[in-house]
């Protein structure tokens, strides 16, 4: 009983500390409402409004008209220029004068032609300092502009942060005002907030708790915000509160100020320009006040930006970067999604960002800096270590919806207690930007060693890295992929996005090894190496892990098709020059070049151009990376020993094709009652059950409509039943047979769909056609297999990993959507059944049933998202024995990316080529490209990786004139152990599983 009257004097105290820092509580005890004292309105405002984003010289130019306190300006995503003509008071002399500014759009002061502050309500920034003395002598007439962006800090979404912005909102300026601003009153506010945050945070059992609350009542007793001369007692007992140590044994708190800048998200490209200028030239204005605070900033791209847009701006951070207080991190172009880039694209991005960062900073990164992506792939360790990156750092995982991941996060939530005593703490405004504040930083200075509390110190990536390795034997370790337990519905959304990136990362390798074997072949060719370089930037920008996720607004999806249509564009034309350097002639009409530009040999029937626009099918082999003549019209038939293609329609409607390989039936309505490999007479369709099967699933999230799709989606399976009767013969058999039928989804959806199956394929192909409008819908198409296994395989970036088919545990069961690239297989000993797609990444295997994620229908924050028509194949592959021995990686390959005809200059060449071949089925070169510091670009890049999970050892061959060949890493940094040996145009590599190498190659110089 006796704790009774202490909670109840608990209570009242925090009330009354509360009343004395609080803006609601009356005047004479109304800290917050003495900040600022003497106040006067700017002597001029005028504006003028513009849909564009001008550059400041150019804005300043315009015609600017009066303008006053709350008018409205907009509509979203305009920008409003504010010419602000100042005078201050003589009486101000000797004060601390500050421009107020408070506007629901994001505001950025320019001050003599430069930026120098930014403006955010919602970050907290709403003033400007002038002067922090005004002196006798200074001017106190000046003009400053503001560009005002009609957005907010999260965008301009309608109702919720997440919503579709709302295009028609308009914006004001509250307040534009000049201040005396109380600093003293700002200290004391600062320790008062301090001191009730410790009493609230720590508890009423601690005591630590009860000594900060007595301290507050103290130093409310004391102080009489009317009059200043009290105020230095009461922040006399703060500072013995807070000077107060702990030992050395405590938790330290590495305090790093970072500001998150999504690239895209709820704003366009273009805008988080101006957000990168808004934060980051604030973040300069700390580091000049604050030598001791330290800004860790990442993505190049966005750095890229600045130096484009703000040379003066990009040139202080290099300033600040020498002294160690600007701190590039990451290493990589954007933050990038980790689960959906092929492992191509997550090497550019290293590529292309810690060449930036060295180029521009003087030193590449050392950590890999990803707090807020949607899941980590098994293969970045590799890929970080082979880029000069041996640390990471995330927060995202703490985000997990079903376990609690263990990562360092904060001292309560520490899992590794015991085992370090450091964790990282980023501070600042994020995601729409905004950054670290002064009182941000005060705060952190005040805490620094106070008893009770963590230690804080003001810390850069490097010193919590170099703490936290010092205890690196203790750490725990993981082992494969990081998966995040949320926002798995992004590897579905925004399907087009989708297709886009898996299209354009196909166009760029085809374009890389064509201008290669171009280069090699031809002394006039010129490799197309600053093009290709702005072309993957465009790529590696849409990467960004709002953007290829589909999480993001409209406006941001129509730019990013845009930069895929410029990457197709350039691509195909960068594919019609280098076919003309390796063919070296002039036009010619029959000319038709036929490229492969996979490392092995290909049998596949291609539509060929013919004249007149027609198309006729032909049976062609090419070489692994390489090239053959189109076969003439009198060359057109199967190749023997191949069995055609036979296509046979029954009395009831089904169809059944059959190439001799496999066996596929279709019922009435087009959906697969068999699928027999035809060698062993083994079926791959469950008992019972049927494949192709559409599913319709309700798929209303808790709140991340774009992101999430919940488990509970999975009671709401509707079959979408076709009619019988819809399904006819395409194409009659020889090189190819198919079927095609017509599917009603709902009122608003249909879909259509020709099955195929070539001559000597493995695998039978679905082209897909969608018509999708619907709302909160998920579509799927769904093979339940007769294969029974506790595993299922999905292929990540130069690998493969396995998954649970079951839910035996709460890890298990979180893992009810996940993603693959290019297949999935589900095999038990001798058989198994793969999944084969050219441009979807949501998957599952439940129990025996492989089911691919098609469409979804979310509303926010894109409201049209996937509505419209779809394009899209996937294919089914039985096998004997393994998948690695059946060759289910070479088939995905081969969907993904089809053989190329070409337009030839005159005449194509007699006979097929080949640049390169590799021994080993277990190792795919999957990279062929021009070195990035290539003496007379002379010097070729390739890169290889074991595909099986196996070690291998394999010898590359090649026909190109090579001089030399070395080992180098993913930089592209030489390998110190020097040459390879080369013999008879041979290089033997060995590998580990799913090791990833690369080699330098030097071409002999061309004959004179």
């Amino acid at each position: 009983m006796a704790a009774a009257p202490a909670l109840k004097h608990w209570r009242t105290t925090l009330e009354r500390v509360e009343k004395f820092v609080s803006p609601l509580y009356f005047t004479d005890c109304n800290l917050r409402g003495r900040l600022f004292g003497d106040s006067c309105p700017v002597a001029e405002l005028s504006s003028f409004l513009t849909p564009e984003r001008l550059p400041y010289q150019e804005a300043v130019q315009q015609d600017f008209r009066p303008a006053q306190v709350g008018d409205s300006f907009g509509p979203t995503w305009w920008t409003c220029w504010f010419r602000v003509e100042l005078t201050i008071p003589e009486a101000w002399v000797g004060q601390e004068v500050h421009l107020r500014w408070e506007s629901d759009g994001e505001g950025l002061v320019w001050r003599d032609g430069e930026p120098v502050q930014g403006l955010t309500k919602e970050g907290e920034k709403t003033s400007y300092i002038l002067t922090d003395k005004l002196g006798e002598k200074d001017p106190r007439s000046l003009t400053l502009y503001v560009e005002v962006a009609c957005n907010g800090l999260l965008g301009a979404g309608k109702g919720s942060m997440i919503a579709a912005p709302d295009p028609e909102k308009m914006f004001q300026v509250s307040r534009a005002e000049l201040a005396v601003f109380h600093r003293d009153v700002y200290k004391l506010l600062v320790d008062l907030e301090l001191l009730l945050g410790i009493a609230k945070g720590l508890g009423e059992d601690n005591q630590r708790s009860f000594q900060a609350l007595y301290t507050a009542n103290q130093m409310v007793n004391v102080c009489d915000p009317a009059q200043p001369e009290t105020f230095p007692v009461a922040q006399a007992l703060a500072s013995k509160f807070f000077g107060q140590r702990w030992g050395e044994s405590q938790h330290t708190i590495h305090a790093m100020g970072h500001c998150h800048i999504d690239t895209a998200w709820l704003w366009p490209f273009k805008e988080t320009v101006r957000k990168c200028a808004r934060s980051w030239v604030t973040v300069v204005q700390l580091m000049e006040q604050n030598p001791e605070f330290i800004f860790a900033c990442s993505q190049a791209q966005q750095l890229e930006w600045v130096r484009s847009h703000y040379p003066g701006l990009h040139a202080r951070l290099q300033e600040f970067a020498c002294r160690g207080q600007f701190v590039p991190v990451g290493g990589t172009w954007v933050e990038m999604d980790g689960n959906l880039p092929s492992g191509e694209s997550m090497v550019r991005q290293f590529l292309q960002g810690q060449n930036f960062f060295r180029q521009e900073f003087g030193k590449m990164c050392s950590e890999f800096w990803l707090p807020d992506t949607f899941g980590y792939s098994a293969q970045l360790p590799q890929i970080m270590r082979s880029c000069g990156i041996k640390r990471f750092l995330t927060q995202k995982l703490s985000w997990n919806l079903v376990n609690s991941f263990p990562v360092l996060k904060t001292v309560a939530k520490n899992r590794d207690k015991g085992r370090t005593n450091h964790s990282a703490f980023l501070f600042g405004f994020g995601d729409g930007g905004g950054g670290p504040t002064q009182t941000m930083v005060d705060r952190l200075k005040r805490l620094c060693n106070t008893d009770g509390l963590p230690r804080v110190q003001l810390s850069s990536p490097e010193r919590l890295f170099s703490a936290l390795e010092g205890h690196s034997g203790q750490l725990c370790t993981w082992v494969g992929e990081l998966f995040l337990e949320l926002h798995n519905g992004t590897y579905t959304t925004h399907a087009q996005i989708k297709k886009g990136n898996r299209e354009c990362e196909r166009i760029l390798h085809d374009v890389e090894l064509l201008s290669s074997l171009a280069l090699a072949r031809s002394t006039q060719f010129l490799y197309p190496a600053a093009l290709l370089q702005d072309l993957w930037r465009l790529l590696l920008l849409n990467q960004f892990h709002d953007v290829v996720t589909g999480s993001c607004i409209q406006l941001v999806a129509e730019e990013a098709m845009c930069h895929y249509e410029d990457i197709r564009s350039h691509g195909n034309t960068l594919l019609s020059a280098a076919a003309a350097a390796l063919c070296a002639g002039e036009p010619g009409p029959e000319g038709l070049l036929i490229v492969n530009t996979l490392p092995w040999k290909r049998t596949e029937v291609l539509a060929l151009p013919r004249p007149g626009g027609a198309h006729c099918l032909a049976l062609v082999t090419v070489p692994g990376m390489g090239y053959a003549p189109a076969p003439t019209p009198t060359s057109l038939q199967p190749l023997p020993p191949q069995q055609p293609v036979f296509v046979v329609q029954e009395t009831d409607g089904s169809v059944t094709l059959d190439n001799g390989i496999i066996r596929v039936r279709l019922d009435p309505t087009g959906r697969l009652t068999s699928l027999v490999l035809v060698a062993s007479g083994r079926e791959a369709i469950a008992e019972g059950a049927v494949g192709n099967q559409f599913v319709l699933f309700d798929d209303v999230p808790l709140y991340w409509d774009a992101w999430d799709v919940m488990d509970y989606h999975l009671e709401t399976r509707k079959p979408v039943l076709g009619q019988a009767g819809t399904l006819a013969v395409g194409t009659e058999g020889g090189v190819r047979g198919s079927a095609w039928f017509l599917l009603q989804i709902s009122p608003n959806s249909r879909l259509s769909q020709e099955v195929v199956l070539d001559v000597g394929c493995p695998y039978v192909r679905f082209h897909t056609e969608v018509h999708w409008h619907e709302a909160h819908k998920f579509l799927k198409v769904e093979f339940p297999a007769r294969v029974r296994s506790p595993q299922a395989t999905y292929e990540v970036q130069f690998g493969h990993l396995q998954r649970p088919t079951h839910y035996n545990t709460s890890w298990d069961w979180a893992r009810f959507e996940v993603w693959a690239h290019r297949w999935m297989d589900l095999s038990e000993h001798g058989f198994g059944l793969a999944l084969l797609n050219d441009c979807k990444y949501g998957a599952s295997v439940r129990g025996n049933v492989l089911s691919l994620s098609l469409l979804r229908a979310p509303k926010s924050p894109d409201a049209t998202v996937d509505m419209g028509r779809h394009e899209f194949t996937y294919a089914l592959m039985p096998h004997k024995g393994s998948f690695q021995d059946a060759g289910v990686i070479p088939a995905a390959y081969s969907l993904n990316f089809p053989l190329l005809a070409l337009p030839a200059p005159g005449p194509a060449p007699a006979a097929a080529w080949s640049a390169f071949s590799v021994s080993s089925p277990a190792v795919v070169l999957e990279t062929v490209k021009q070195a990035e510091t290539s003496p007379q670009g002379r010097t070729l890049l390739l890169r290889l990786y074991e595909a099986h999970g196996s070690h291998s050892d394999c010898w590359l061959h090649t026909s190109l004139p090579v001089q030399e060949a070395v080992l180098c890493d993913l930089l592209e940094r030489r390998d110190p152990t020097g040459p390879l040996l080369l013999r008879d145009n041979r290089l033997k590599l060995t590998f580990a599983p799913f090791q990833v190498q690369s080699l330098l190659l030097l071409l002999q110089p061309p004959p004179n």
